[in-house]
């Protein structure tokens, strides 16, 4: 599904091709998600806890604001790395999502993971490790070239998704 999810859409992924895809029978699947929103939960709602755990841990056991900044990047560029179709899938399943509560669930976890990289970025500027910037526009600018970097970059190419991560962090 997550697959699926990330090639197609949501909107434009059935459960009959689902069950296709695993090998399994339309039946098997309803008994364990009885709707496409139950798998969508599992699948992106369920991914977005974990890369929300990953990215608060990574921030927590970094002692300066800037070194919070480049784990909280470094850990969603590992989460790309190592799952990519995780995070395409939850990217276009937000986007498609419509007016639905699983797409108010997606707000508030995207809301608290803007929210953790705008705080490291404000207490930067607070601390005079960063210039005083719009702490939103420098949130956004950031996020934008994380979610943007699963459409241009590959897995075997001259960087990781980290290294990346980190030449945009210097730049």
């Amino acid at each position: 599904a997550r697959r699926m999810f990330a090639r197609r859409g949501y909107d434009a992924t059935s459960l009959r091709e689902i069950a296709e895809e695993a090998a399994i029978t339309k039946a098997a699947l309803y008994y364990y998600f009885p709707n496409k929103d139950a798998l969508y939960e599992r699948v992106v709602i369920e991914s977005m806890d974990s890369l929300l755990a990953t990215v608060k841990t990574a921030v927590a056991r970094s002692p300066t604001p800037t070194e919070k900044i480049r784990a909280f990047l470094r850990a969603s560029a590992d989460i790309i790395e190592a799952n990519r179709d995780q995070w395409v899938a939850g990217s276009n399943a937000f986007w498609q999502g419509g007016n639905t509560e699983r797409r108010g669930v997606a707000l508030r976890q995207r809301d608290e993971f803007e929210r953790l990289l705008r705080g490291c970025i404000e207490d930067g500027v607070a601390h005079g490790e960063l210039r005083s910037v719009n702490p939103a526009l420098a949130t956004r600018l950031l996020l934008a070239g994380l979610n943007q970097l699963v459409r241009w970059h590959r897995p075997d190419g001259a960087l990781t998704a980290r290294e990346v991560i980190d030449q945009y962090l210097d730049i």
